[in-house]
């Protein structure tokens, strides 16, 4: 593409589609972990008077989340940006959504395979789990799988 006010229009649409993707993401691991996942993520504000630490367990998870999604969106505006915009953005709200709900499968896959409940595991205060490692790791590997299948 050699147009510069095109390439920079697709940039714009493909950033904020993968924008909207990304927060639906976030929300939806918010949907799957108890309480309210920014409280995890902050700790306690003093206003509430819980003064709770943050959750290091919920903060990997919710990195690894973020960055699996981002990695699929990336891969499938990589490999279709040369086709029209249409086609571009249908692949990648397909694979974007798709890498939302494997997340999803894979979080609870892990939660069914391991004692105890990921779910509060990765809400408790303080230090990184062992049970968070591996959730974040299993998230990456969905990444990793619904990339190798796009390209």
């Amino acid at each position: 593409m050699n147009n510069l006010p095109v390439a920079l229009m697709h940039a714009v649409v493909y950033a904020a589609t993968a924008g909207v993707l990304l927060v639906a993401a976030y929300y939806v691991l918010d949907l799957i972990t108890p309480g309210h996942l920014g409280r995890q993520l902050r700790g306690g504000s003093g206003e509430d008077g819980d003064g709770a630490a943050p959750s290091q367990s919920a903060g990997l998870v919710a990195a690894a989340w973020m960055v699996s999604n981002a990695l699929v969106l990336f891969t499938a505006i990589w490999t279709n940006g040369q086709t029209d915009l249409g086609t571009a953005l249908v692949w990648t709200l397909a694979f974007g959504a798709l890498g939302i709900v494997l997340n999803i499968l894979m979080f609870f896959a892990v939660e069914a395979l391991t004692p105890g409940s990921l779910r509060e595991i990765v809400c408790v205060p303080g230090p990184v789990r062992p049970l968070a490692m591996l959730a974040a790791a299993a998230s990456l590997s969905v990444a990793a799988i619904v990339c190798a299948s796009i390209a």
